[in-house]
């Protein structure tokens, strides 16, 4: 089943505010003199998955073309 575009784009909407929230506790935790370098990679890794998802149903919107 296709879902709709104002489902996609408020899901994508609150995808891109993770990714946001992400980049600001990894850039606040990568300052911090005691970091735990297994919590930023995993912070890393969601902020990846993240921006991979957001680009799969950014896709979804644009229709196919044939070149």
């Amino acid at each position: 089943m296709q879902i709709d575009q104002e489902e996609l784009h408020v899901r994508i909407k609150t995808l891109l505010q993770e990714h946001r929230d992400l980049d600001a506790a990894i850039h606040s935790l990568a300052l911090s003199a005691t970091a735990d370098q297994l919590q930023l990679r995993r912070l890393k890794k969601r902020k990846l998955w993240l921006k991979d998802r957001i680009s799969q149903l950014e896709d979804q919107l644009l229709p196919d073309i044939i070149a």
